[in-house]
């Protein structure tokens, strides 16, 4: 094994804005964990709200909410394990150090992408995806990179 194979892992982790775009461009479901209402205006409200007016499906899981049925028209489930399907994306809004107690569900839902939101990374549970061949962005705001791609 050469030095490259055992650093491949590394390019699943993204940091330039080609990569990034790139990856955003294959994805078509999204599940948001740690959704928020709309009357909270908060950005985990209206990151995946923007997110879905620019064409992509939203499937709420809102861990700090466990009353909501639904939000943004879709119906809502308490956790990944308890998707009907298969998801392109998972979205965290969560504290960092909340991210390690979801790796095990983001690993049995194998999505392409992981993206930690703007102020949000955990560099141990990026490298555990990396790993698994999951791509991941760390610390950047999904509308900011959808505007710059034009959607």
């Amino acid at each position: 094994m050469t030095p490259a194979d055992t650093n491949t892992w590394r390019d699943h982790l993204l940091a330039s804005p080609d990569a990034i775009h790139r990856a955003l461009t294959a994805v078509k479901t999204i599940a948001v964990v740690g959704i928020k209402p709309a009357e909270t205006k908060a950005p985990a409200h209206y990151v995946p709200a923007y997110a879905q007016a620019a064409g992509f499906t939203i499937i709420p899981v809102p861990v700090y909410y466990p009353q909501m049925q639904s939000e943004l028209g879709e119906q809502a489930y308490q956790s990944l394990g308890a998707l009907p399907g298969p998801v392109d994306c998972v979205l965290l809004f969560r504290r960092p150090a909340d991210i390690p107690g979801h790796l095990d569900e983001i690993l049995d839902a194998r999505p392409r992408l992981v993206w930690m939101q703007l102020g949000i990374s955990h560099p141990e549970v990026a490298e555990a995806l990396a790993k698994a061949g999951i791509d991941v962005v760390q610390d950047h705001c999904m509308l900011v990179e959808l505007k710059k791609m034009g959607r």
